[in-house]
């Protein structure tokens, strides 16, 4: 009997099932805690991922134990092969979900609708026209939340996710918790992270109690109730008493969730990297197009990762700029 543990099993013995894909670098927003103002160097398109080479490393992945692909980027809508993509994802038979900024979203919803793929978030990180243009550095706001109300009427639940970031749409939790009270939406609220080029620092941060004490001020302490959370969550989930959606807290920074995860991404360029906040990443594209077989590289990399945020397990570690700024932005990470 083989008792090697499968490659995507880590030394803390975390298995790893979701494959978080990016499609690319390229984003028609410039979110000022995702790309640095001047933007950033693009890798030539002959060293990114084919549609082809998304599929068969997807594929190799699903073969050893990957359940779920969230789509990331960049912004995956801009690819212009990206209908291909998610037509060749969708004939593994696991679940694909994609993180968008939503501007682009009508073009596509009918084929991801066809495709069965409803499992669809919405980055908006404010409800104020002025201020998502003072965040995101464009004016799409009316474009994103139209195709937010249209996805409203034609999935289940509408997943939104709201980056915090103090003195500039920390005001507005309580607005975007009122949206819940009568439509089923659900409301994630991620701490800032640290990323090179994003101007990092802990006092534009809004921790996890501190979300959770301003709810108790507004709702009433006996009106915010806590929900299960599902196996390997990344958010501690809430809702309203009353209230038709609910909302969470993905709280990296302050109350990471690192003992149960079971993530693993690949960048545009077809780097591995096994944690969101670490700066090693191992190369499978190269090898991968010489022919070569690329399950060592895949295991080693899962034998390496850190128990803890990339080996930054203290809020010191985070704030030591040698440390964040190794690693690369979020736009080339793919969130």
């Amino acid at each position: 009997m083989d008792t090697t543990p499968p490659i995507l099993t880590d030394s803390f013995q975390r298995k790893h099932t979701y494959l978080r894909i990016s499609l690319t670098e390229k984003c028609n927003l410039r979110c000022t805690y995702c790309m640095p103002a001047a933007g950033i160097p693009l890798t030539p398109r002959a060293h990114l991922m084919s549609a082809d080479e998304v599929y068969k490393l997807a594929k190799l992945f699903v073969h050893h134990g990957v359940t779920k692909i969230r789509l990331t980027g960049g912004e995956p809508l801009v690819r212009k092969d990206f209908e291909t993509i998610v037509k060749k994802l969708a004939t593994l038979k696991v679940e694909i979900a994609i993180t968008t900024n939503g501007i682009l979203l009508n073009k596509h919803l009918p084929l991801l609708l066809e495709l069965g793929i409803t499992n669809i978030t919405i980055s908006i990180d404010s409800l104020s026209t002025e201020k998502n243009q003072l965040i995101t550095r464009r004016d799409y706001f009316d474009a994103v939340w139209n195709n937010v109300k249209k996805m409203q009427t034609l999935v289940d639940e509408v997943k939104l996710n709201v980056v915090l970031m103090k003195g500039v749409n920390d005001n507005e939790i309580c607005d975007f918790i009122e949206l819940t009270r009568f439509e089923n939406l659900k409301i994630r609220f991620i701490e800032f992270m640290p990323f090179d080029g994003n101007q990092w620092n802990t006092e534009k941060l809004v921790k996890h109690a501190e979300i959770i004490n301003m709810l108790h001020a507004h709702f009433g302490a006996k009106n915010v109730l806590r929900s299960t959370d599902a196996p390997n969550d990344t958010s501690r989930n809430f809702k309203i008493q009353g209230f038709k959606g609910n909302f969470a807290i993905i709280s990296s920074v302050t109350n990471p969730f690192c003992d149960t995860c079971n993530r693993i991404r690949l960048t545009a360029d077809g780097k591995l990297k096994n944690c969101l906040f670490s700066s090693s990443e191992s190369e499978l594209l190269n090898d991968f197009r010489n022919g070569l077989d690329i399950t060592p590289k895949i295991k080693l990399a899962m034998l390496s990762k850190k128990r803890t945020r990339g080996g930054m397990d203290t809020i010191e570690k985070l704030e030591d700029p040698e440390l964040h700024s190794k690693n690369r932005s979020m736009i080339a990470i793919g969130g």
